[in-house]
């Protein structure tokens, strides 16, 4: 009876693995490209108790060339508020990264000019085919004993192959 429901269990993970519609791995697929504009939800804030209390959070955008061969040029780094008014230009000139390497974009904890629907536009390129970078922002906070962390992964919104 045992190896009965053995095999089932075999044969069911099996048919998953090569007929489901879902991937059963992270990623689906590599896609390469030459050019991104990425949006990356922030929050310079997010509201706590009944009362909505802003908790102020230092928001941390982070890119990541996970190209291990190629390099990419980051043209844009812009800040933009809720309403969708820009903040801050982060970079005057591209800024290259070589294969595997990060950079980082800081906003200040007691900067609470984005809100709660703060964002970045992100833009890249290069002269070749390579893996898309890592695009996300990173957000932390502590009030007294309090604190708190996430992340929000960008999204591509213009693509170029």
């Amino acid at each position: 009876m045992k190896n009965q429901y053995r095999l089932g269990c075999l044969f069911i993970l099996l048919f998953l693995y090569f007929f489901s519609p879902f991937p059963l791995y992270a990623d689906e697929k590599i896609e390469l490209s030459t050019a991104q504009t990425i949006y990356v939800p922030a929050y310079s804030h997010i509201y706590s108790g009944n009362n909505e209390r802003p908790f102020l959070l230092t928001v941390i955008l982070s890119i990541r060339n996970i190209d291990p061969e190629h390099q990419i040029e980051i043209t844009k780094v812009d800040y933009y508020e809720t309403q969708g008014v820009i903040l801050k230009n982060f970079i005057n000139k591209p800024v290259s990264l070589k294969p595997l390497e990060s950079s980082r974009y800081i906003i200040p904890e007691r900067d609470k000019s984005g809100g709660s629907g703060a964002n970045f536009i992100v833009e890249w390129k290069s002269d070749r085919l390579v893996n898309p970078p890592i695009v996300e922002s990173i957000m932390i906070g502590t009030q007294t004993q309090q604190g708190i962390s996430f992340t929000s992964r960008g999204r591509v919104i213009f693509v170029s192959k």
